[in-house]
């Protein structure tokens, strides 16, 4: 069966989808609004199967890839909610000390995919961790729409200093360089964006279509950041100018993409939105940038 891409949906159902995820709108909502919108006969139901995720048909390097090592790691977060869990991926035979990434996933917390992410970065000969903020709530519940649920539940606040926790003990870890990156998606790249704001030794942070920060926090970045945005993606790009103005301002070293045609996740190759071309060249950019940046001279 033929991948399906987002051309194979009417634009409609797409923001549908997309207010749908990110908690605009309930399932019941989005199941009464979408009928007018399924192409070829699909019923609102099969329309919203075809657009979630296949985590299994996605998944680029297996758990067990010898190349790689994982495990799970928890550490303090007293700020937080106590405790911060996560999934790190390392080459299995690194020589010598690596740069580290943090990994921060959208809304639904360490689902495969992220995992995924982590092991195709340390492939790329990084570690990579990527903590789970549904893990106070007793951690990704397998399920993308209880995945949602949990996540509203959260305390905005606790959660994000688990995520400034891991980061402050990812700089300790056994084989880092020292030098911290971050990259997020959705959700996770806004958080790459307020980590920014509040890590001043953070070396290098990739949002990838996330919500910016406050244009008062702006000047408080010392990371130098790679910014990429779907073009369409309203809710997301509407915060873009007065950011740029800011980041102008404050004299931040950063570059950003707009990738025209695209849309809201199109790195995340679990779903429809996914556009390979587009995700490719934002993957490889990523990687080159942290390569810049956190290598040791």
């Amino acid at each position: 069966m033929a991948r399906q891409t987002a051309n194979d949906f009417h634009p409609e159902a797409l923001k549908k989808f997309d207010e749908y995820v990110h908690g605009d709108i309930s399932r019941r909502e989005f199941l009464s609004s979408v009928p007018k919108y399924a192409l070829l006969g699909l019923t609102a139901e099969a329309l919203l199967d075809a657009l979630n995720p296949r985590f299994a048909q996605a998944q680029q390097v297996a758990g067990n890839d010898p190349r790689i090592k994982t495990s799970y790691l928890e550490y303090p977060s007293p700020q937080g909610n106590g405790k911060v869990r996560g999934y790190l991926a390392q080459p299995a035979n690194a020589k010598g000390k690596l740069p580290v990434v943090l990994v921060i996933h959208e809304n639904r917390g360490l689902n495969p995919h992220i995992e995924d992410i982590a092991r195709r970065l340390a492939l790329d000969n990084f570690i990579a961790f990527a903590p789970d903020a549904l893990f106070t709530l007793g951690g990704y519940p397998g399920d993308e729409d209880k995945a949602r649920e949990l996540f509203q539940k959260l305390d905005k606040t606790k959660t994000q200093n688990d995520f400034l926790a891991a980061a402050q003990a990812l700089k300790k870890l056994p084989g880092g360089n020292g030098k911290l990156g971050a990259v997020g998606f959705c959700y996770g790249g806004g958080i790459v964006n307020f980590l920014a704001t509040r890590l001043p030794d953070l070396t290098a942070g990739v949002p990838f279509y996330g919500a910016q920060p406050p244009a008062e926090d702006v000047a408080k970045i010392k990371a130098a950041l790679l910014i990429h945005y779907a073009g369409v993606d309203d809710r997301i790009n509407a915060g873009w100018p007065a950011f740029e103005a800011a980041l102008q301002k404050a004299g931040t070293n950063y570059e950003a993409h707009t990738y025209a045609g695209v849309q809201h996740g199109f790195n995340n190759d679990t779903t429809p939105r996914y556009d390979a071309g587009t995700a490719k060249l934002a993957w490889d950019r990523t990687v080159a940038f942290f390569n810049a940046y956190l290598r040791d001279s």
